[in-house]
């Protein structure tokens, strides 16, 4: 074992890695203890605290909803946990880098929510298999708080067709929803208590209701990707790598903030923005909250 090496005891086994292959999502697994992640929790809420009238050049809820890891230093360690892309590794392979990362908060008693839809419809980035979501439970999440809902081995379809409905409750970009029917027997809940994650792939089919809980339902939330994906859409694109080597060189590499809202990196920001917006909106009749 080389000098100074950690070992990591939270890798996936062959059972489990064949399990999200099936069913295209993979939990509970475990990361943390419940106490780690209300220490994460009180992190992001200091932030909240701090920042909220900070005078920045967009809202404190756009930096948490898009590309945190890129101006929040304790966003970027929670994305590089050591565990956790021990557990990505076992979807993606060794090489693996920070695509997006974001705190996906629904209020307590709001009535918020996620549409039926899959990730990659408007990333650019094509159907690819190369990408997988962790989503880390900062609080529980259940069905009062809104779990998310899998629909299983839905990942085995191609990107289906989707409708924008820039709904006011719909916390998605475009408030993208896809048109086929789900049934409610087809949807499985992905409960989860504070420390843990699952993982699903960037086909399947998921979405979740309302927050009717007395507390917040505080997801993080980390698309990775391998070398071997692309952008497709947009004319660069922008990711970080956190283990392995890059030979592709598919993506513009960046390196981690050092401080919160550092200049520099709200600037880098901007362009990665900019960039992603190409992709994300491309076709769309209207402006959405988040990329106006």
């Amino acid at each position: 074992m080389p000098e100074g090496h950690i070992p990591h005891t939270k890798k996936l086994t062959d059972q489990q890695i064949a399990q999200y292959w099936r069913d295209g999502y993979l939990f509970p697994l475990d990361l943390m203890s419940a106490r780690d992640a209300q220490i994460w929790r009180q992190k992001l809420e200091q932030v909240e605290q701090d920042y909220r009238e900070a005078g920045m050049p967009r809202t404190l809820n756009t930096y948490k909803r898009i590309n945190a890891q890129c101006v929040m230093p304790f966003a970027y360690e929670l994305a590089s946990h050591p565990d956790l892309l021990d557990m990505v590794e076992g979807i993606l392979g060794p090489d693996i880098l920070i695509y997006g990362a974001e705190f996906f908060i629904k209020e307590a008693s709001t009535p918020h929510i996620v549409s039926m839809h899959q990730d990659l419809t408007y990333w650019g980035l094509g159907a690819t298999d190369n990408l997988v979501t962790a989503w880390i439970a900062l609080s529980e999440v259940n069905q009062k708080s809104g779990c998310m809902q899998f629909v299983a081995g839905s990942h085995n379809h191609q990107i289906l067709p989707h409708e924008d409905t820039f709904a006011e409750n719909n916390l998605l970009s475009r408030g993208q929803e896809i048109q086929v029917e789900v049934k409610e027997e087809e949807k499985t809940d992905i409960v989860l208590a504070p420390g843990q994650v699952s993982l699903h792939h960037g086909r399947t089919i998921h979405g979740s209701g309302p927050n009717s809980s007395a507390d917040r339902r505080i997801g993080f939330v980390i698309r990775y990707v391998n070398p071997k994906v692309m952008q497709e859409v947009a004319q660069k694109d922008y990711a970080m790598l956190v283990r392995g080597a890059d030979r592709t060189q598919h993506f513009i590499h960046y390196a981690p903030p050092r401080t919160l809202f550092a200049p520099e990196h709200l600037a880098l920001y901007e362009e990665m923005r900019a960039a992603q917006k190409q992709a994300m909106m491309a076709g769309a009749n209207k402006q959405s909250f988040l990329y106006d």
